[in-house]
Parts: C-alpha cells; sequence; structure tokens
C-alpha cells in the first residue's frame, strides 16, 4: 500500500466512525472537545523525539495524524473544508515558499532560505488584517517556547542582538532591574521583570543554538531525579522526607547531583 491509498483508507475510517451507525463517541465530539487532544498528542510526539524512540515516534505520529483527519472530517460535513483542501493547501504553500526548489530563485545558504521564507510569509499575510511580523505564533504555546519564536521572528528582520555577549549584558541588566522592584517591594513591578529575563533568557537560547523550552525541560527531568534520590536515601534510613530537615536534605542533594 502506498502513501495516498494508506492515508484514503485512514479518511474512510474516520467517515465510517462519525456517520450514522458508527461509533457514538466519536460522533458526538466537536473541534472544541476534541482540541486538547491535538495539543496533547503533539506533545508526545516531541517526547518519542526527545527519547529517541522512533517506533514510539511512528505511533505518536499516527495518533496526531489522526486528529488532523477528525478536525478535517468534522469540517467537512459542515460543508466548510475537506482534508483534500488541508492537503492541497499545505502543499500549495512548501511550494510558494520554496522557491528555491521549485522556482528560478537561487540561495547561498539555509539563512537565506529563511530570509525568503519570512519575505514571502508577510506578503502573503499583506491581505489579513494582521500582517505583524510577529503574528501567527499561538498564545496556547508554552511561554518559554512562544518568546522563542516570537524572538526568532523578530530577528528574522534584523531587530536582535548581534551575539551572545550581547545577550548576556541585557539579561544581568534585568537581573539588577529585577533587584530594585523586589527592594522597593513592587510585586507587579516584580513580575514585570521576571517576565523580561525570562524572555531575555529564551534569546540567549536561541543565539547558543539551544531551546530553552528544551532547557527547562531537562532541568525539570533533573530536578525529578535528584529529589527522588533525597526521598529513596531518606527512606533506607527509615526517615520521612517530611520530617528531614533543611541541612540534611541540601547534602543528599549535593549527593544526588554528583550520581544523577
Amino acid at each position: 500500500m502506498n502513501a495516498a491509498d494508506a492515508f484514503a483508507e485512514l479518511v474512510r475510517v474516520m467517515e465510517r466512525l462519525r456517520a450514522p451507525g458508527g461509533c457514538p463517541w466519536d460522533r458526538e465530539q466537536s473541534h472544541e472537545s476534541i482540541k486538547p487532544y491535538v495539543i496533547e498528542e503533539a506533545y508526545e510526539v516531541a517526547e518519542a523525539i526527545e527519547d529517541n524512540d522512533l517506533d514510539e515516534l511512528r505511533i505518536e505520529l499516527g495518533d496526531l495524524l489522526l486528529q488532523i483527519v477528525f478536525h478535517a472530517e468534522m469540517a467537512r460535513e459542515k460543508g466548510l473544508f475537506t482534508v483534500e483542501d488541508v492537503v492541497r493547501g499545505i502543499t500549495e504553500k512548501m511550494i510558494r515558499r520554496h522557491p528555491h526548489v521549485f522556482g528560478e530563485t537561487a540561495v547561498k545558504d539555509s539563512a537565506e532560505v529563511l530570509r525568503n521564507w519570512a519575505r514571502i510569509k508577510a506578503e502573503e499575510r499583506q491581505h489579513k488584517d494582521d500582517n505583524s511580523v510577529v503574528s501567527g505564533v499561538p498564545r496556547a504555546m508554552p511561554a518559554l517556547l512562544r518568546a522563542h519564536r516570537l524572538s526568532e521572528k523578530a530577528s528574522r528582520v534584523g531587530f536582535d542582538w548581534e551575539g551572545v555577549r550581547d545577550v548576556l549584558d541585557k539579561v544581568r541588566e534585568e537581573l539588577g532591574e529585577l533587584d530594585a522592584a523586589v527592594q522597593l517591594g513592587e510585586r507587579a513591578e516584580a513580575e514585570a521583570e521576571l517576565g523580561d529575563i525570562l524572555f531575555a533568557l529564551t534569546s540567549l537560547g536561541r543565539h547558543l543554538d539551544l531551546q530553552a523550552e528544551d532547557a527547562l525541560q531537562r532541568a525539570n527531568d533533573r530536578f525529578i531525579r535528584r529529589f527522588r534520590y533525597i526521598e529513596d536515601r531518606l527512606a533506607e534510613r527509615r526517615r520521612d522526607v517530611h520530617a528531614a530537615s533543611p541541612d540534611e536534605m541540601n547534602v543528599l542533594w549535593e549527593e544526588a547531583k554528583t550520581k544523577t
């Protein structure tokens, strides 16, 4: 079975599930009700990539594809658009945004590809009410990832720091401003300055070719491993973590850092 036939079969399965006599649960769903599953499946795809589990990635990509077909089928039933429209639209977009592959445009490197991509997107947005360079970044995205994408978009039109040292200087500047707000007891100002620090840190990650979102997730994972190490060592001593002193836990934390 080729890709086209396999995809067509999935579409037929979804049509059958939503048809009279199909699955009661599937027939009850709406775009709004299954919205969380799209996000969940996307995260599971990302986790499989993070774990370098290619078999799991294959499975999770299928689950994500199902969500796309599900939404398209509900739209077809209302006469809005079809899954063919979805596929045709993204195909045309990819051809349009790759003139160096499907047209006569010459590029010397990937940086020029990105500049062309940004320019073409800007041209496509001209007929829209919101044609800002920084539009199109969903508010539902994780905040660190959203900040990365926003600064990345701005950087493509030259609004950016020149290098890592400049961003580090900005981070230090924002830390000073946060310290001042804390000293004055200005809660709202402290929140704003904390946000500025986090935004600057995402730009620092971008200049280091690192994702702040990924870095924080790995830090979360390290924290979990190390805190569980503390709990396990205390349990071996028949000690309850709730009764342990901060000094006792700090000693175990430093020990955990050398082992996890």
